[in-house]
This record gives structure tokens, C-alpha cells and sequence, in this order.
């Protein structure tokens, strides 16, 4: 299934949670953070200026690696995968 942001929104794919510390201790499933970066996987046609009604485009770009806030977005899911779908304002900073 393909998923399709609508206006300003962003779809997200969150990075796994770490399974071990970087000392090699396993953690369980309640220990783990979920983490705050992930992947753009898809973005909607930007934010719309409604003096002119036209479409500002993204500062991000599709396969950018994101920093967001703990709880922002939504989460779905889509076809047993778990995605976000979240506004650029919720965007933080891009890892380069």
C-alpha cells in the first residue's frame, strides 16, 4: 500500500530501538526508549501561503534522517510497518 501525505504533513519511518547497550548488556522490551530519529519516507505538498495560494515547499527532503520531539506525530500503521505522520514544525533538525 502506498501512502500519500496530504497538505503539510510528513511520513516518518521511526529507526528500530536499541536491543543492547554499547557495553553489550541485552535490554528488555520495557527498558527500551523509543528512539527520537527517523527516515522521511514521504512528504505532502508543503505549507500553503494563503495571501498568494501557492505551496511552500519543505526544508526536508524525502531520505533525510530527522531529530522530532518524543511525542510528536501520529503513529499508523501501515501494512504490519509503524509509521509517523507529522508536521515540519515537529521536525527538530536533519542529520547530515
Amino acid at each position: 500500500m502506498k501512502v500519500r501525505p496530504l497538505g503539510d504533513k510528513i511520513l516518518v519511518k521511526r529507526e528500530e530501538a536499541q536491543t543492547k547497550t554499547d557495553s553489550g548488556i541485552f535490554l528488555p522490551e520495557t527498558a527500551k526508549e523509543k528512539p527520537k530519529t527517523g527516515k522521511v519516507i514521504a512528504l505532502g505538498n508543503g505549507v500553503l501561503n494563503k495571501d498568494k495560494g501557492t505551496w511552500l515547499p519543505f526544508s526536508v527532503k524525502k531520505g533525510d534522517t530527522v531529530i522530532f520531539s518524543a511525542y510528536s506525530g501520529t503513529e499508523v500503521k501501515i501494512d504490519s510497518e509503524t509509521f509517523l505522520i507529522m508536521t515540519e514544525e515537529d521536525i527538530l533538525g536533519v542529520i547530515d
